[in-house]
């Protein structure tokens, strides 16, 4: 791997040195001479360097405002030395150049999601999958099925399950999950990965009775009767976590590689990669150097940018920020928590929730540890991407990075701090997010979930500033778009669609949903192409299709630019291009 200096340009040596060199051959595609002496004759014409691909498609959006569409891209070692009309692509076409063409697709800079969990993607292809699960009732009937695979005494762990719009209206419980499983350990993870219910044989072996206190960052959910109801909210969680069977190397490996390959045929090129543990690092730049399966490409095709565990900040420190030798992987972010999520009731709140006033969410780091990790990252160029939900878990944040830029070297807006997931936010705070140079990673589609029920959790006054994308852009703030996958499905359709409509999947809006906080579509690329880009330091490379940056491109099968807002989630992935490779459809 190569190791950098992470206040400057990220790209490892090896990648700079492509993208110079491409630089020159299109300079010379317009200036290049020979060395011989002149001899009176006529200068021959010059000539172009010739494009190892030509990408064409109906239509490309470029995101660059110099030249906001094009018909054709050439493309030379992985790098943008054209874009143009298919004319123009004949000056940059020799023996050997390949058409690739998306046909009547759309082609677009490559899709990023700014927020996502890589293994957990993959995790979710090879483990029980509750996603979808429509009630309690067929939570047990799936519960019933699985735990007969079971050998006596062995736990059962799933993913997935969220309760907002069933028709029991209420949290799944102990009592649910004993009445079909009464002997095997069930541990049941929510889908936001903040909340998990288990059954009272989880509950007997983990050593969890009525007077368990709560642990710091959680909470052990009682009944009336001070009894546990089996449902356990964040750090709560690690009370039953040595019960979970951990994935192995190999199965880790697996993981990664399957949820590449996932994400591929979605149509992103890369991802920003959370919460990742240390450890993994080493793996998955050892998959990128080994060949894919079914291309001719790598067993980790995508680009992933990894903020790791904030216990890691001492390997990191030591270190400095580093990249594989490709430039696709690269580490230089540490994932913090500032409280838990909206749905379980953990994101942290000025006031009470509306429908439980009893409480005001979990603050999960104290104040002066994160101010001090702060610090320590600023100090050696590294970058923190901090969750933060509740209005004031996301007030905490803007708190604590200035109390930590207070003095330092680094300019707040050059250290790129992010606040990961930013949704309920008060107004008046948003101008200290752009005032100090934050970035808000948002997720569209949690808003078009949460609208559901966020104005039970909340009321109805502190939906003003609740998923305002639209009002951090007006505000000048980067809004850098993701999924949160496996949380979310992580298909790029639906986030795009949940930015620009604001409506759920069956269209319903009403007025709590705030529609003027839907983004114009120009403004929905840009969250999903240059705005990822710039939340990696990543921006001179990538982001647009422009001569000299990286060829990666997204193209789907419509114009989702054009099209009425509700087939967008029908388009079809065409294509996915990462360095100039075609990493889907496989060959």
């Amino acid at each position: 791997m190569f190791f950098f200096n992470a206040t400057r340009n990220t790209a490892p040596r090896a990648v700079r040195r492509s993208m110079i060199t491409a630089a020159v051959f299109f300079v010379g595609a317009c200036t290049q001479k020979t060395n011989e002496e002149p001899s009176g004759e006529p200068a021959a014409a010059p000539r172009p360097v010739l494009a190892d691909t030509i990408f064409t498609a109906a239509t490309i959006y470029t995101a660059d405002p110099a030249k906001p569409t094009a018909q054709a891209v050439a493309v030379k070692e992985g790098i943008i030395i054209a874009v143009g009309s298919k004319a123009d692509m004949a000056a940059f076409t020799g023996p050997t150049t390949v058409s690739v063409s998306a046909g009547t697709g759309t082609l677009y800079p490559g899709f990023t999601d700014a927020h996502a969990h890589l293994i957990g993607i993959g995790l979710r292809e090879m483990t029980l999958n509750l996603e979808g699960t429509p009630s309690i009732a067929a939570l047990k009937e799936t519960v019933a099925r699985e735990v007969t695979a079971l050998a006596p005494g062995a736990a059962l762990y799933g993913r997935g399950w969220i309760e907002t719009g069933w028709p029991e209206s209420r949290f799944p419980n102990r009592a649910d999950l004993d009445a079909v499983a009464p002997d095997n350990p069930v541990i049941l993870e929510r889908a936001d990965g903040h909340a998990m219910v288990v059954n009272s044989a989880t509950l007997t072996r983990a050593n969890i009775t009525a007077e368990t206190p709560d642990p710091d960052g959680g909470r052990i959910d009682k009944d009336a009767n001070g009894q546990p109801t089996g449902l356990l909210i964040d750090r709560a969680s690690d009370l039953v976590s040595s019960l979970i069977s951990q994935p192995d190397d190999a199965q880790r490996r697996k993981a990664y590689r399957v949820g590449a390959d996932v994400y591929a045929a979605y149509g992103w090129t890369g991802l920003h990669n959370m919460s990742v543990p240390p450890r993994d690092i080493d793996l998955m730049e050892q998959l990128a150097s080994e060949p894919h399966s079914e291309t001719n490409g790598s067993a980790l095709p995508i680009r992933v940018y990894n903020s790791i565990d904030a216990y890691g900040l001492d390997t990191l420190l030591t270190t400095g920020a580093r990249s594989d030798e490709s430039g696709r992987i690269i580490t230089r972010a540490i994932k913090v928590y500032a409280d838990g999520a909206l749905g379980s009731r953990g994101a942290a709140l000025f006031d009470p929730y509306t429908d439980q006033p009893e409480t005001k969410g979990l603050v999960l780091i104290d104040s002066e540890e994160a101010v001090s990790l702060y610090k320590k990252a600023l100090d050696a160029g590294l970058q923190v991407n901090t969750h933060a939900i509740g209005d004031r878990g996301n007030r905490l944040v803007i708190d604590w990075f200035s109390k930590a830029v207070a003095g330092s070297e680094i300019a707040p807006k050059g250290a790129r701090f992010r606040i990961e997931h930013a949704q309920i936010v008060r107004p008046q705070d948003i101008g200290d997010i752009k005032r100090l140079g934050l970035i808000a990673s948002m997720q569209p589609s949690h808003a078009i979930g949460d609208l559901f029920f966020a104005p039970d959790r909340l009321g109805t006054e502190r939906l003003n500033g609740a998923y305002a994308w639209q009002s951090m852009i007006d505000a000048g703030v980067i809004v850098a778009g993701g999924s949160d996958a496996p949380v979310e499905r992580g298909d790029p359709r639906i986030e795009f669609y949940a930015a620009v409509a604001r409506r759920g999947l069956d269209g319903t809006q009403t007025d709590d949903w705030h529609a003027e906080e839907a983004v114009t579509r120009e403004n929905a690329l840009k969250m999903f192409t240059l705005w990822p880009a710039y939340a990696s330091f990543q921006e001179d490379q990538l982001g647009t299709i422009t001569v000299g940056k990286r060829a990666d491109f997204t193209a789907f099968s419509a114009d989702i630019m054009t099209i009425p807002a509700e087939e967008i989630l029908t388009v079809e992935t065409v294509l996915t291009v990462v360095d100039g490779a075609v990493i889907f459809p496989p060959n």
